[in-house]
């Protein structure tokens, strides 16, 4: 398959690879990473990104959610974040701000500093083991606003299966 391949070159540490949602293949490196190195990496994930790439291809053009079903999504979401936050908070040992739910386009949830606490109303068309993992995640950053592995290492301690719950995330968000 004869594909083009963007490169973006920057301060990052490591290389990777992303299949956007209209079809491009970036590739991100760090600036000095030698050309050898990145078209090598390429041919190793050629089989991922045939198969990223014809997933987003078969993708339907869906029409933009409705007004109506935001609204519908964002007061089941009402109903049922609340109490797995409730629930979780005490399990993890902290306390919590707001909790405010909206359509978000990039996100599935975030905390603040204060510990107000974001969920973006797609998640009510996760399965319920992915919901559970986004509010764990957003509670642990009560104990650690950051992603270092003591956060994770919370996270874990609460959903052992993390991992495979955020695959699933990342695997299936160009869905929503």
């Amino acid at each position: 398959m004869d594909r083009k391949i963007e490169l973006i070159r920057s301060k990052r540490r490591t290389l990777a690879i992303q299949v956007t949602s209209d079809g491009r293949v970036v590739v991100r490196a760090p600036i000095r990473y030698p050309v050898s190195e990145i078209n090598r990496f390429i041919g190793e994930k050629a089989d991922w990104i045939d198969k990223h790439l014809e997933a987003v291809k078969h993708l339907e053009k869906a029409e933009p959610i409705s007004k109506q079903e935001v609204k519908y999504l964002v007061t089941k979401a009402k109903r049922v974040i609340p109490p797995k936050v409730e629930y979780y908070a005490k399990l993890i040992g902290v306390d919590y701000g707001t909790i405010t739910i909206r359509m978000q386009k990039s996100r599935w949830g975030s905390c603040s500093a204060k510990g107000n606490l974001n969920f973006n109303c797609l998640l009510m068309k996760t399965p319920d083991e992915v919901i559970d993992y986004v509010v764990v995640h957003e509670l642990c950053h009560r104990k650690e606003m950051n992603h270092s592995p003591r956060f994770w290492a919370e996270v874990e301690k609460i959903i052992p299966d993390y991992k495979k719950r955020r695959s699933w995330l990342k695997t299936n968000s160009h869905l929503f």
